[in-house]
């Protein structure tokens, strides 16, 4: 079996991207170790890592790939870092009927522009946004264009429930602010798990958690192909 690869994990809710490469580090006793685009700690799904200096340098080309996710909105507030681990700045009584969210919806079809959270990794000037947010600071961010395909699971008030499909660079902390915004009611994001990276699917992935298994084999379940 190849101790390099790829390896497929569902990320535990709760656990750093980092956090399992580290693991994973200490497991493989590989040093060379990556993974191909970060979650939230809230977040769940799939993490694609890379084991080995073949795999790492693939990289950048995983992280191009096309994104699905399954995000739940909860309406009624909206926070500074649009999800729930962020401070309350807006609330609303409204309740939006269904017709009203699916017309919302139809807006977030296709390419549209968005505009990058202040609390996100994304660089501007050499500066990370979040270090900027967590001093109280905002700055000018210019739109994007992404491409999404949103689709209505389920709505019971106030929680709203979508799956998205996406382009690189979409952010869907911004994609809940903003149908909260669309809607007058306001909305932030409160649960996410990542369904899909590029050819990967939940489906092929294994619990996270294992890797904090000291007698787990993961060559079990190393891919050697891109």
């Amino acid at each position: 079996m190849s101790r390099e690869g790829i390896l497929l994990i569902d990320k535990p809710v709760g656990r750093t991207s980092f956090s399992l490469v580290a693991q994973m580090r200490r497991l493989s006793k590989i040093k060379k170790i990556g993974h191909a685009g970060t979650l939230d700690p809230f977040a769940t799904g799939v993490l694609v890592l890379l084991i080995g200096k073949t795999y790492t340098r693939l990289s950048d080309s995983f992280l191009t790939d096309d994104k699905a996710y399954r995000a739940e909105l909860t309406l009624g507030a909206s926070t500074d870092s649009f999800d729930h681990t962020g401070i309350i700045k807006s609330q609303s009584e409204k309740i939006p009927s269904l017709e009203e969210i699916e017309a919302v919806l139809t807006r977030y079809q296709g390419m549209i522009e968005q505009t990058p959270p202040m609390f996100s990794a994304k660089k501007i000037n050499g500066k990370k946004l979040y270090e900027l947010a967590r001093k109280g600071q905002e700055i000018e961010r210019k739109p994007v264009p992404v491409t999404v395909k949103t689709t209505l699971i389920s709505y019971e008030y106030p929680k709203l429930t979508i799956d998205v499909e996406c382009s690189k660079g979409t952010y869907i902390r911004s994609l809940a602010h903003d149908i909260g915004l669309d809607l007058s009611c306001y909305a932030h994001l409160t649960a996410l798990k990542r369904t899909k990276s590029g050819a990967f699917r939940i489906e092929e992935c294994i619990d996270g958690n294992r890797l904090d298994e000291p007698e787990f084999d993961y060559t079990a379940h190393i891919r050697t192909h891109s």
